[in-house]
């Protein structure tokens, strides 16, 4: 069959994948499968999913590390926004699928590919995330998608990979589980409803401990640096608190919300390390920031969010947004003290030399040190001044 170009398939090892790499292959494709580690994933998964690849019959596979890419160019501003989408959602999954389009794509560039594949549905948002960032940055690269375009049932695919020899395990498991650095996403019959709640057997990670655990994690302007004085890369202490914190099965929780498709999803999730981080980071900045920094941060925090989990991460107002949140972070240094318990975290307080509750200002409610009570009168007469003028105009009118 003659050779149509190479192509590169972001690759899971999935059943949706695997249909493609093998239909692609038999197709006259040159197929190259890459899969983009952003945190989740261990030596011996990796090493299967490329034994896999092979007997799907690509040319390539490569697994690119972006654990520490994800985390620069990403989580960091998760995390000086204290963003949650609809107040609960860390944004685990759309997170990670722009990164892994970002370096998907500049892989397909680098080998110069002609074609660049994928496994998503027409229903979901991935489709939009991976295609806006492939059109985007190469839109001369032919984007196929053979899940999508042809409709195919989850049994059809199963039944053309037998056909070619690739029998595998492709029973649907009881419930879709997606790892990464920032949060793992559980879905399953229970989240398709409204009412129904996750079991706790859903979780992949289960309680394995009793009673109570310090931590304390020091902030430097806005990244987390070390945990109990023990310093490390900020993604690396992201994984080590998530190791510990999970341990009291930390950070569950189902999230309802608005998909870019235009109709309702639900998700269970699980994300100990991202809550905990974004709940100790937005106490010391409630600490450490003017009330005015802290409301423009919180409506710019909901619009970044937004348009990420949209998929809109490369218009330049994400990179003006960001610039505004790393310049927030300038004073935000300090230790948070966490209490970690069973399903559930306290945050006891926090220590920082830029803690803007200095005792020699004044105690709230207490004393007053910096101005007299004849200055506080005025000081209420005139803010008040344009509520009275209202109510006078128009008490009669």
């Amino acid at each position: 069959m003659k050779n149509k170009g190479k192509l590169v398939i972001a690759y899971s090892g999935g059943l949706d994948t695997s249909y493609c790499a093998v239909s692609l292959s038999k197709a006259g494709y040159d197929v190259h499968a890459v899969s983009v580690n952003t945190g989740g994933f261990t030596a011996e998964e990796i090493k299967t999913i490329e034994n896999n690849a092979y007997k799907m019959g690509v040319s390539t596979y490569k697994n690119i590390d972006a654990i520490a890419s994800y985390y620069e160019k990403v989580i960091k501003y998760l995390i000086f926004g204290n963003v949650l989408k609809n107040n609960t959602y860390p944004l685990s999954v759309s997170a990670e699928r722009i990164i892994q389009a970002i370096e998907i794509i500049q892989y397909a560039k680098s080998i110069d590919a002609k074609f660049i594949a994928h496994g998503s549905t027409g229903a979901g948002n991935d489709q939009v995330r991976f295609d806006m960032i492939f059109q985007t940055l190469a839109p001369e690269i032919e984007i196929i998608t053979p899940i999508r375009d042809q409709k195919l049932t989850r049994q059809h695919e199963i039944d053309y990979l037998k056909k070619n020899g690739i029998d595998m395990s492709w029973e649907k498991a009881q419930y879709s589980i997606n790892k990464g650095l920032w949060g793992t996403s559980v879905g399953g019959a229970e989240t398709l409803t409204s009412e129904k709640p996750l079991p706790d057997s859903a979780y992949p990670s289960q309680l394995k401990k009793e009673g109570k655990e310090q931590v304390t994690l020091t902030f430097e302007k806005g990244e987390l640096t070390a945990i109990n004085g023990n310093k490390n890369r900020p993604e690396l202490n992201i994984e080590i608190l998530n190791n510990r914190a999970s341990a009291f099965a930390i950070g569950r929780d189902i999230h309802v919300g608005d998909t870019i498709v235009g109709i309702k999803g639900r998700v269970g999730f699980e994300a100990a390390a991202a809550l905990i981080i974004i709940k100790a980071h937005h106490l010391l900045e409630k600490h450490t920031l003017t009330k005015w920094q802290l409301q423009h941060k919180e409506y710019l925090s909901s619009f970044y969010g937004m348009h990420l989990h949209e998929g809109q991460y490369l218009d330049p107002v994400m990179r003006d947004m960001e610039a505004f949140f790393q310049s927030s972070q300038d004073k935000v240094s300090g230790d948070v003290f966490v209490t970690l318990k069973r399903y559930h975290f306290i945050l006891e307080g926090i220590e920082s030399n830029h803690d803007l509750m200095n005792a020699k200002f004044g105690s709230y409610g207490e004393e007053n040190k910096g101005w007299t009570a004849n200055e506080a009168k005025g000081f209420i007469k005139i803010l008040g001044n344009q509520n009275k003028i209202y109510q006078q105009v128009n008490q009669n009118a």
